[in-house]
């Protein structure tokens, strides 16, 4: 990675996060197969104002998003980092990123889940502070499921 990575706030708007959305999906539906249809409904991206992009050299590298979770919670969504650039240190910008936005807005606490499938993501976020929790919502009773947390530090 010899060009300093740019990491910029968007929308779902954005082209460039949509493009990195599909990656997700591929990769996800490739570890997953047709169980992943069971999370399509929980991944919409429509009229979001909480993305973020990581660039190098104006080529999109990895994404993330977050929503409104409860009045003191954000749900991370959508984390991805193309695999060209996995273990290159953009992952960590990205996530700081959102957590830096989540609490300038006031949330004390992200909630994400991931899968069993990706136990990347299980010990990136455990590298990251992030705790297991029990599963919430309609992730109850999910034996894929992997939920967690993370209080936030108020800026």
């Amino acid at each position: 990675m010899q060009n300093k990575i740019q990491i910029i706030r968007t929308t779902s708007d954005n082209e460039d996060f949509r493009l990195l959305i599909k990656d997700l999906d591929d990769d996800l539906n490739r570890r997953n197969g047709e169980m992943q249809s069971l999370y399509d409904g929980l991944n919409k991206i429509e009229s979001l104002n909480t993305i973020v992009i990581a660039y190098d050299n104006n080529t999109p590298i990895g994404c993330a998003c977050f929503k409104t979770f409860s009045t003191h919670s954000v749900e991370l969504k959508r984390m991805y980092v193309n695999p060209d650039y996995r273990g290159l240190g953009v992952a960590p910008l990205i996530l700081k990123e959102i957590e830096k936005w989540a609490g300038e807005i006031g949330f004390k606490e992200i909630v994400l889940e991931t899968g069993l499938n990706q136990p990347e993501a299980i010990r990136f976020y455990t590298k990251n502070g992030y705790s297991k929790i029990d599963n919430y919502g309609r992730y109850i009773g999910n034996p894929n499921s992997v939920c967690m947390n993370k209080k936030l530090m108020i800026c």
